[in-house]
C-alpha cells in the first residue's frame, strides 16, 4: 500500500510537471510575432494602394470659373483750384461765438440751484 502511494505521488508529479511545461509553451506565445505580422500587414496595403489619377475635367462643379474684376473708375476731376481756393476763404465757425452780423446767443447757467418746496426740501 505504501509502494502504492509512493508510485502515485511520483505520477501525480510528473503529470503536474507536463501539464505545467505544456501551459507554459501555449501560453507564452511570441507577441514580437504578432507585432510584425501586423505591421507587414499595414505596409504591404500601403505599398499596394494606387492613387487615382486626376483628370481636368474632375474640378468642374468644384470650381468657379474665374473672371477678372472691372476696373474701377477715376473720380471725377472737377475744378480743384477754384474748390481749394474756396475752401481757403471760408469763414471758420467757432462754437459759442456769435458769427458776424448775429446777435449772440444768450449764455445758459447750467449750474443753477434746484428750486426749493414750500417745505423746504429740493424737487426731484
Amino acid at each position: 500500500m505504501i509502494r502504492s502511494l509512493v508510485t502515485r505521488a511520483s505520477l501525480a508529479r510528473v503529470v503536474c510537471r507536463q501539464i505545467k511545461t505544456q501551459q507554459r509553451n501555449f501560453s507564452t506565445p511570441n507577441s514580437r510575432l504578432r507585432v510584425d505580422l501586423v505591421q507587414d500587414l499595414y505596409l504591404r496595403e500601403i505599398r499596394s494602394y494606387k492613387v487615382p489619377s486626376l483628370k481636368a475635367s474632375d474640378a468642374e462643379g468644384h470650381v468657379q470659373k474665374f473672371s477678372a474684376p472691372k476696373a474701377p473708375q477715376a473720380p471725377e476731376e472737377g475744378d480743384t483750384a477754384q474748390d481749394l481756393k474756396d475752401y481757403e476763404n471760408q469763414q471758420v465757425e467757432l462754437e459759442g461765438q456769435a458769427a458776424a452780423g448775429e446777435a449772440g446767443a444768450p449764455d445758459e447757467n447750467w449750474f443753477e440751484a434746484e428750486d426749493e418746496d414750500e417745505d423746504g426740501n429740493p424737487q426731484h
